[in-house]
């Protein structure tokens, strides 16, 4: 069997940045997916912009956009990259009270975008909750998962399922 290592530990278990020098640029993608389950009466102010806070989506968007940037400063050994593109989209599952946020993140560089498409999905989904919290305190932020990744000398991962 072929035994992986931890990439950022050194052969002594001290903690490591990895070395990306010699990689080469590649276009690079990754998508990730978490869900914000509402009340169905939070849900429907949601979708009407009855919220007190304003457009809840709206603001979640700029918020995981603005998160993804940021990545490298709020995980410790994530290496900072210049991001080509990055979008929130929402998905509005009605019947189960649920939101769907699912963030994209693209680079041509020698390291991935896995952890700024996750780090906006979840700062999208707690800015959807502050922006809920003053009618629903019990929101609950659940799945958040990598759901693709290409580019790099892994290749391409997909996780299939479905948006909700």
């Amino acid at each position: 069997m072929n035994e992986q290592k931890l990439t950022h530990l050194d052969d002594d278990g001290s903690v490591l940045m990895v070395d990306v020098g010699h990689k080469p640029d590649t276009l690079r993608k990754a998508v990730a997916r978490a869900q914000v389950q509402l009340s169905p009466k939070t849900f429907a102010m949601l979708k009407d912009k009855a919220l007190p806070k304003g457009d809840v989506l709206v603001t979640a968007k700029i918020a995981g956009i603005a998160a993804a940037k940021e990545t490298s400063r709020l995980i410790p050994l994530c290496h900072p990259i210049f991001l080509s593109f990055v979008d929130v989209r929402f998905h509005l599952a009605e019947q189960e009270a649920m939101i769907v946020v699912e963030a994209e993140a693209r680079t041509n560089s020698s390291t991935g975008v896995e952890m700024e498409a996750l780090v906006a999905a979840q700062v999208a989904c707690m800015t959807i909750y502050d922006m809920c919290k003053a009618v629903q305190k019990d929101i609950v932020i659940t799945n958040c998962r990598l759901i693709h990744k290409s580019g790099g000398r892994s290749g391409v991962y997909d996780f299939n399922a479905s948006p909700s």
